[in-house]
Formats: C-alpha cells, sequence, structure tokens
C-alpha cells in the first residue's frame, strides 16, 4: 500500500552542518559553509581519512553512471542529490553522450538553490526542490514529466540518501513503491551506511551527525540487500562500494573504514 503522508516542508537552516554541503565540503567543493568546513574538520581528527568514504561513494556512483549507459540507460533520477558538482552524474553522463537526461531530487532549499545556477547551461539535467519520501512529489512533477520518458527505463539513484530516512518513515515501503512505479529494464542503484563491518567507526559517525540537520540511521548489510526485492542483483552483488566494479588495473590501497554497502539491480 503506498504511504499518502506528505512529509513537512524542510525549512532553511545555516546554523546547522547540512549533509549535502558536508558532503561537498569533503569532495572539495565550494558549496559549503564554515559550520559544514567545522564539522569535517572535527570529524577528520577523530576519523583520520574519513573523507575518503565520500569520495569512495562519488566514484562507485560514477562507475555506476557508466554501467549503465552502457546498458542503454539514458535517464536518471537521483534521490537527495546533493549539490551536482564534483563529477555528478550529468558530467558523467556527458562525457559519453549528448543523449542522456537526469532529473535531480532535495528537499534542502539552499543545495536546490545553489544547484540551479550550475545546472543552468545544461538543458539535459535540471534539480526540483521535492522530498523523496513523497514519490508523487517526484514521479508526477511537472519537471520529470517535461524531462524523462515514462516508457522508457531509469535508473533510480539512492547513492546515499537512505540513511538519512528513519524507521518511522518506513524506508522499506518507500523503496517498494519506487519499485513498483519503475518499468522494466530499469535500474535500482543504492548505497547505504552501515555498521556491519566496523561499528565503533559508525558509531562516532553517527554521533557526529546526530548534531546537524540530518542524522544518520545507519542499518546492518542484510536489511540493505532486501531493498532491492525481487529485482536481479548485478554482479558482483551487494558489496562494500569499493568492491563493486573497480576501475580495471586500479591499485589503490583499500578503504580506512569499511562503512558502505550498495549494489545495483534490474527490474525484469
Amino acid at each position: 500500500m503506498v504511504d499518502t503522508r506528505i512529509p513537512p516542508v524542510r525549512e532553511m537552516d545555516i546554523d546547522r552542518p547540512c549533509a549535502a554541503r558536508v558532503y561537498d565540503a569533503f569532495l572539495g567543493g565550494s558549496h559549503n559553509f564554515g559550520c559544514e568546513r567545522a564539522f569535517a574538520e572535527r570529524l577528520e581528527r577523530e576519523l583520520p581519512d574519513i573523507g575518503e568514504t565520500y569520495r569512495e561513494n562519488r566514484a562507485f556512483l560514477r562507475r555506476v553512471v557508466e554501467y549503465l549507459l552502457a546498458q542503454g540507460v539514458r535517464q536518471f533520477i537521483d534521490l537527495g542529490s546533493g549539490i551536482p558538482t564534483i563529477g555528478h552524474v550529468h558530467e558523467v553522463a556527458r562525457r559519453r553522450t549528448r543523449d542522456f537526461r537526469v532529473l535531480y531530487v532535495d528537499n534542502e532549499p539552499l543545495t536546490v538553490a545553489h544547484s540551479k545556477p550550475l545546472l543552468a547551461g545544461e538543458p539535459r539535467a535540471e534539480i526540483i526542490r521535492a522530498d523523496c519520501r513523497d514519490p508523487n512529489s517526484v514521479l508526477k512533477s511537472p519537471e520529470a514529466a517535461e524531462l524523462l520518458d515514462p516508457a522508457e527505463p531509469v535508473g533510480l539513484l539512492m547513492a546515499p540518501v537512505l540513511h538519512f530516512i528513519p524507521d518511522s518513515d518506513d524506508p522499506v515501503a518507500l523503496v517498494e513503491t519506487y519499485r513498483d512505479a519503475l518499468v522494466p529494464g530499469s535500474h535500482l542503484v543504492i548505497s547505504h551506511l552501515t555498521g556491519s563491518h566496523a561499528p565503533d567507526e559508525m558509531r562516532i559517525l553517527a554521533g557526529h551527525y546526530a548534531a546537524t540537520a540530518d542524522p544518520l540511521q545507519p542499518r546492518e548489510v542484510e536489511w540493505i540487500e532486501k531493498l532491492f526485492g525481487d529485482f536481479d542483483i548485478v554482479r558482483p552483488g551487494t558489496t562494500l562500494l569499493s568492491d563493486w566494479r573497480p576501475e580495471p588495473g586500479r591499485t589503490t590501497a583499500k578503504q580506512p573504514y569499511c562503512l558502505l554497502h550498495g549494489g545495483v539491480a534490474r527490474k525484469h
């Protein structure tokens, strides 16, 4: 059953760190404030090299987009997108093809405000202010109707957003609603923070985020894997992000913290 509750509109909050701007700060972007940079510095002091976790998520996203393009997917919905810069979906796609469309979705007002000028010169990508907990606000938005072809497969990106959704909002049912809305040939992409591999480090990370505008809800690997439902899991399966189709010949060291788990699955 589809949950018809409408989540409250998110208000602007510049006094507490925002997840989208923290991510931007760790990626080396310029769309963040002093509170996000101070947060990143505190986190780095307690978890040295934690920035590699953020960069690995972005590298995973790049590999996923390239994989989906190779499978013929040409349109993407990025839920909880953050600020679309530093190698985001449209930047990866346009290196491969001129035939793509990207709908970015975020509910944080400043994130959307910062993003619109960045996308002004890219007619194949747009960002909307909507809450992914309200699928209708995304899938039935005027922007989705104009930009996306509902009869064609979509790459639905939840990377990373679900660990910001509390259990009280029933993320399992939410993902099921999105899965049901996708046409065959579409792909679901998930990355999610977990304490299954490094519980002590995960507790530290979650403790820091508890004081932000976006507290975390890490979950066990088994819980994350069930989100794909009956979709066909793409090899190598669900795994640590650094192990998902690493670039051939890549010889970098293992991630210092094993905190992100995810994968890709196709609707048959």
